[in-house]
C-alpha cells in the first residue's frame, strides 16, 4: 500500500487543517495509508524515506537546516511532494533547499483575492486530460520560478494592480523531477472552499497520484 505523510500549521488563514481533512479523504479513496503532522520536526523523521508521499501545508512558519536537509534527501531518493499555495510555495522562506526542491516561491499577489483566468499549457499532460481554460477567484500569485520546471497550466497578469507586470504569463501549476523524486505544484488554493472547484480539484488530485513514489 502506498503511504503519505501531511504535515500541517502554520499561518492559520490559509486553513492548513481544513485542507489537510481534503487531502486525507482523497488520499484514503486513492489507496494510500495516511499519518499527519503537525510540527515540523515531522520532516527530521528518518522514518519519511520509506513513504511514497508527502504534502506539505504550512505557509510561513520555520524549517530547521536539518529537518530541511532530510526531506530533500528524501525526495531525491524518490518519495514524491504535492501541495498547494503558500502552504507549499509560501512556506520557509529562509531555506533556500526547500525552494530549491520545490521549484517556485510567492513573492506577491497584486489585488489580493480577485478575478483572473486560469489558461491550460499542456492539454495532452495526464494529469490535464479534459481541463480547459477556467476562470478563477483567488490570490493570482506572482512567483519566483526555476526554469526546469515543466508549467502544466498558466495565468496571465493584466497590470490593473501593477502597471509594471501587465502581459506577464506566469505558471500556476507545475511538476519537476528533483532527483529520483516527483514534485507536483500548484498555486490555487487559498482557502478550502476552492478545493471544491472542479478543474483545481481535478489538477490537484491527478498531481499528487503522479507526484507519489512509483512502487
Amino acid at each position: 500500500m502506498r503511504s503519505a505523510l501531511i504535515v500541517y500549521g502554520g499561518w492559520a488563514g490559509h486553513e492548513p487543517e481544513e485542507c489537510a481533512t481534503i487531502y486525507r479523504r482523497w488520499l484514503h479513496e486513492d489507496g494510500f495509508s495516511v499519518r499527519t503532522a503537525t510540527e515540523t520536526s515531522a520532516f527530521a523523521d528518518p522514518s519519511i524515506h520509506d513513504l511514497s508521499l508527502i504534502i506539505p501545508i504550512f505557509t510561513m512558519s520555520k524549517i530547521e537546516k536539518e529537518e530541511a536537509t532530510n526531506l530533500a534527501k528524501a525526495v531525491e531518493n524518490g518519495v514524491g511532494l504535492a501541495g498547494h499555495h503558500g502552504g507549499m510555495s509560501d512556506a520557509f522562506r529562509d531555506s533556500v533547499e526547500y525552494q530549491f526542491m520545490v521549484g517556485g516561491q510567492w513573492v506577491a499577489h497584486p489585488g489580493d483575492i480577485i478575478d483572473y483566468r486560469v489558461d491550460v499549457a499542456k492539454p495532452d499532460d495526464p494529469i490535464m486530460a479534459g481541463v480547459k481554460p477556467f476562470n478563477y477567484t483567488s490570490e493570482q500569485y506572482y512567483m519566483h520560478v526555476d526554469p526546469s520546471i515543466e508549467v502544466l497550466a498558466t495565468t496571465t497578469f493584466s497590470g490593473e494592480h501593477n502597471s509594471w507586470i501587465d502581459g506577464v504569463v506566469m505558471p500556476v501549476t507545475w511538476k519537476r523531477h528533483h532527483g529520483k523524486g516527483r514534485v507536483f505544484h500548484t498555486t490555487l488554493g487559498h482557502v478550502a472552499k476552492e478545493f471544491e472547484v472542479p478543474e483545481m480539484a481535478t489538477m490537484m488530485r491527478r498531481g499528487m497520484n503522479w507526484a507519489a513514489r512509483q512502487e
